[in-house]
């Protein structure tokens, strides 16, 4: 074959790849040297064979909830094959998103599936390694840091996921972005009929509670959401765009070192050293601290540009 054919072919397949990612901004590294490459893959099969997102990312919720079982048990080697059940878990979890991208099939009930799926992995992970802790001697007591870490949890990842999705609206706008809003979440939810549409209708509650959340913890940011949409209805002035990645972009690693990597990396240490009554502290007193900085400061970059976008002593954001 003629060299530069493959050269072009690999480049192809290079930028297919690129392309099958949120961002770079966003992206973590273990993400990117380990998950994508695996979970693009996945996905390339799975668009072969016809299989669509929303089945691939139930599949990972039995596998993360197979993994979560098999830490019940004390045996190392069984609780390897919990790892690895989980390690398959990630990657179908990071495939069903890189093939609704590939082929632009991408629904609300994808975005809720994909979100619930990491919290049904951890609960399974909670309960067992709390019944777990108890057959090692620890009293019902451990059901308390299990509950509040389970707890801290969700809002680590409900944050970092949703301050992910604002710097992919500031860089990408709309169509890069999964960034919703409770106000029009309401709407669809009033629209939706208990009788006609119960499952979708319990679903969109779910939802629904879980942007307010989100919301709740970033007041800055809703006002400055709320000025950029009434502001910049025909898309964001490039200047903007700029000055946003610029301040905002080194605030992602925060949102990566609360999600899946950091927490599963320790769990595997605890777990390899037969003391994984530790992960919940760990939860609780390493990660909290860090969700805390990364939302005071996720709110004072909000503020900044809140206020520059305010004043009308510069044109720097002025038209697209």
């Amino acid at each position: 074959m003629d060299p530069v054919i493959k050269e072009s072919a690999a480049d192809t397949e290079v930028n297919a790849f690129q392309a099958s990612l949120k961002s770079s901004d966003t992206e973590e590294r273990i993400d990117i040297w380990f998950y994508r490459p695996i979970g693009y893959q996945i996905a390339l099969f799975c668009a072969k064979i016809g299989l669509r997102p929303n089945p691939v990312t139930i599949i990972s919720i039995f596998f993360g909830v197979a993994a979560g079982i098999l830490f019940y048990y004390q045996e190392l080697w069984i609780n390897v094959i919990g790892m690895l059940l989980l390690v398959i878990a990630n990657s179908l979890d990071s495939a069903d998103g890189q093939l609704a991208r590939m082929t632009n099939d991408k629904s609300r009930l994808g975005r809720i599936l994909d979100g619930a799926a990491g919290d049904f992995w951890f609960i399974a992970i909670h309960i067992a390694l709390c019944l777990r802790s108890q057959n090692e001697g620890w009293s019902a007591w451990i059901w308390v840091p299990g509950v509040l870490a389970g707890a801290s949890h969700v809002v680590q990842s409900a944050m970092a996921d949703y301050y992910r999705n604002v710097h992919l609206f500031f860089i990408k706008g709309t169509s890069g972005s999964e960034l919703d809003n409770s106000r029009d979440l309401q709407k669809e939810y009033d629209n939706l009929s208990w009788k006609s549409n119960f499952g979708m209708k319990f679903i969109a509650r779910f939802y629904l509670n879980y942007t307010k959340l989100q919301e709740s913890f970033s007041p800055n940011l809703q006002k400055l959401l709320a000025t950029v949409r009434s502001k910049y209805p025909n898309g964001l002035p490039q200047a903007l765009v700029t000055d946003f990645r610029a301040h905002n972009k080194p605030l992602m690693k925060y949102t990566n070192i609360v999600q899946f990597n950091t927490r599963v990396l320790f769990l595997f240490l605890w777990l390899f050293l037969d003391q994984s009554w530790i992960y919940f502290f760990f939860d609780i007193f390493v990660l909290n601290p860090i969700l805390i900085y990364m939302i005071v400061n996720q709110e004072k970059v909000s503020r900044y540009f809140y206020q520059k976008i305010l004043t009308e002593k510069t044109n720097e954001y002025q038209g697209v």
